[in-house]
Formats: structure tokens, sequence, C-alpha cells
């Protein structure tokens, strides 16, 4: 079939298949599609790297900025249900005729030159929204920093979130080796935010290295609040009374600090009033960020994918209340660290629903219940009861037979991988 015919669905099915699919580090091929393309903005351009909270940052970012009267365009990755909702303009998924026309404008620009699906497919949704003329554009790192395809943007302010060990074959096996590779999204001479709260050094040597305008979190900007509201300071100013963002989490707020630091540091180009911030906060939404479903029993969704994202919502299952009984749907990457993200939630989990997931890097429903008994990682209570597992061939397998097993007050949470979440979420139909 001719590639100019193809429907998006097929175009996607095309590019993960061939030498073209798989992960290839790497700026060169990427900068000169973008330049044959004329890919550039002349709107103030945010970017967001970081290991966990990013997908909250940018949607928080997209919330205030459009409620500030902006006009914005947000590309994050993966998606959950529909490639569209990576590419997204004045808050709605962009259609798939859009889409496909800057498809076709890079596979004729790319000549014989072989790109990746994400090189591919980013080259295609900067060159809709250079066509789009969005007034702000926020970008999400997909993988590190430094060698990532979103890193050809030029921005005039990064934000680094919260930093731990993922994508280790990638980006190195400490935190200073992975806070170095994100903080090359910092540009010279202006504004390299970190919400880190511990931030590693390797990533403050190459701001100052460089004279990047660092704002680190605990120094240059904070937060306090109780139950009503909270307050955020930054070097000589203050807001006070606002709040609490509609995203659930107890890691939330310090997230919505790096988005306020972020907008401060931009304030002469993207000026924001007192209520675009508390309508931003109020109506932020973001799917699988502990994502609590309406109905008994409860149904949390969250894409937790690493030790440090699970210890973040195993704090959050904390702070929800007693349930007698919890089920866990889980489905993990082979590339992840399964036990270090057991070992951070099992005291949570009385029913273990393993689940495989699909793909060459998807682990089988049995690889993790091996890992569970070699581990010793099932939960033992006072009684001496040991916790249950059971294999299942897909998440929305395990999760209607916890379902199945759940009692109206119990809980149910679906954690792991985005892959995970989604194939719930369109189970759910």
């Amino acid at each position: 079939m001719a590639l100019r015919s193809m429907a998006l669905s097929e175009w996607l099915s095309h590019l993960e298949q061939g030498p073209r699919g798989g992960i290839a580090l790497g700026l060169d091929r990427v900068r000169v599609l973008a330049l044959r393309l004329g890919i550039r903005f002349d709107c103030p351009v945010i970017l967001v790297g970081g290991t966990n909270g990013k997908g909250s940052t940018c949607a928080m970012l997209e919330s205030i900025l459009t409620q500030a009267g902006y006009r914005t365009a947000l590309y994050t990755s993966p998606h959950l249900l529909r490639f569209n909702e990576r590419a997204r303009l004045a808050q709605q998924a962009m259609d798939d005729e859009t889409l496909l026309a800057s498809f076709e404008a890079v596979e004729a620009a790319r000549g014989d030159e072989a790109l990746t699906f994400f090189e591919f497919t980013s080259l295609a949704v900067f060159h809709a929204f250079m066509q789009a003329k969005p007034e702000v554009l926020i970008a999400e790192i997909g993988l590190g920093g430094r060698l990532d395809a979103v890193n050809i943007l030029d921005p005039d302010c990064a934000i680094v979130t919260a930093i731990d060990i993922d994508h280790a074959e990638w980006l190195g096996n400490t935190r200073e080796q992975i806070a170095w590779e994100k903080a090359h999204i910092y540009r010279p001479g202006r504004p390299a935010i970190c919400s880190d709260p511990a931030p590693p050094q390797s990533l403050i040597d190459h701001a100052e290295k460089i004279g990047a305008d660092l704002y680190l979190f605990g120094r240059d900007f904070n937060y306090a609040g109780d139950r009503q509201q909270w307050s955020f300071a930054i070097r000589d100013r203050r807001r006070a009374s606002l709040a609490y963002p509609a995203l659930r989490g107890a890691n939330q707020l310090l997230n919505a600090s790096g988005v306020l630091a972020a907008l401060d540091a931009l304030r002469m180009r993207l000026p924001i009033p007192a209520h675009a911030v508390r309508q931003g906060f109020a109506l932020v939404d973001l799917p699988g960020r502990f994502q609590v479903l309406p109905g008994q029993p409860t149904v949390i969704l969250d894409v937790a994918h690493n030790p440090h994202a699970v210890a973040h919502l195993a704090a959050n299952l904390d702070q929800m209340g007693f349930f007698p009984e919890t089920y866990a749907v889980f489905g993990m990457l082979k590339e992840k660290d399964v036990e270090a993200s057991l070992r951070a939630i099992t005291s949570r989990v009385q029913h273990w629903m393993l689940c495989s997931l699909p793909g060459a890097r998807g682990q089988s429903a049995d690889a993790l219940a091996q890992k569970l008994s070699e581990n010793k990682l099932l939960a033992v209570d006072a009684l001496g009861k040991s916790a249950q597992f059971s294999c299942h061939e897909s998440p929305a397998a395990a999760f209607a037979a916890a379902r199945g097993q759940a009692q109206d007050n119990d809980r149910i949470v679906v954690f792991g991988s985005f892959l995970t979440v989604a194939d719930v979420l369109a189970g759910r139909g």
C-alpha cells in the first residue's frame, strides 16, 4: 500500500516495524530533518524532563496557560489509548487528518535518512504544531535529555522533575549519571528549573558550567501548606492562598512548585494572572496518575513503572484510609527494576493479579510470579497468612479477575506500566 493512502493506524504500524522502529539516541538525524522541514517556533518553548512527574508537570502548565488565555501546544509520550493524545493543541488531541499531512511531509523530506519511530513521529508532531502557530509550546522529553529527539527544540525555559534510576541501559545506573543526561535540556542564560528536592551535583555542575539561570527547589523556590491551602515562594516573590491541584498525590505540590517556578521565570513573556493559576490547578486532569475511578470497589490507576514512582504510589495509598483488602493488577516491562518496585509497595497488597504484557519488551505473568516468590516479596499478616497471587494473560483479564473477587469496600490498584493501565482503560470501554 502506498504510504500516502494509509490511515494513521497503518502509518504507526509501518513505523513500528523494521530498522526504523527501535531506540537510537542521538540528535544528528533529527536536526538534519528539522532543517529540511523548516521546523522553528517563534513562541516561548518549555521543555520538561525528569524521571517521574513529567506528565503531571506538563498537564499543569497546559491547564494554567490555557486559563490565562494562551493557545497551547503540548507534546507528551507515551500515550494511553490513542497516539493522538501525544499531540494536543488548545487542550484537544490533534485529528488524524492534520497528523497524516505532517507524516507525509516528514516522509517526503526524509529521503534515505533512517529514523526511529520516536524520531519520525516527533518531527511530524513538531511540523504540525509549527503550522498551527501556538502561543506557547510545552514538550516532554521522552528519554533522558541530552540525546533525546525532543532536545532539538530551543527552550526558553527547561524543567527537570524528580530524578531516579530508570532506562539505566541508556542513561547510566546512578542518579548522578542520569541527572547529567537530563541537565542537557538546560540552555545558557535561560531559566533552568529543578523540582527534585535532592538534586544530584552533576545537574548543578552542568547548569553552572553552561551559565544557565538555575532555580533549585529549597534554595530558590519552596512551598508550605496546610489542609486547606498552600503558598509558594520564589526568590523575592510569593503566591499565597493557593488551592491544591486537582491531581491526586502527595508529590503533586512538588510538581506544582516547579510549574510555578517556570511560569515566574517567564513572567515577562507569559504574564499569568492569579485567577488563571487557581483555575488551572482546579481543572487539570491527567488519566493514569493516581486516578481514582468512581464506584465500588475503589479502583486506582497509576502508570508508576519504577521504584521511585511506586514508592510515591504506596505513600498515596497510605493516605486513603482503611480498606480490608487490596488487589494489585500488576504488569511490568522486562527492563524495569521489578524487585525494587515490588518492595516499595508489597506490604499494602493482599492479592496480586499478575499479568503478561505484549511485545518483545513485555514481561510474562509467570516471570513476575517467580520474582515475587524467589525474593520472598509476598506480605504476611499478623496471623501468618501470606498474600496470594494468580497469573493472567493480560491486564484486562487480571482486572476482571480482581473485580470478580473484591468486595465493595476493598480496593484495586492497577500499576506497573502505561500498557497495564491502558489495557484496563480500553477494557472499560
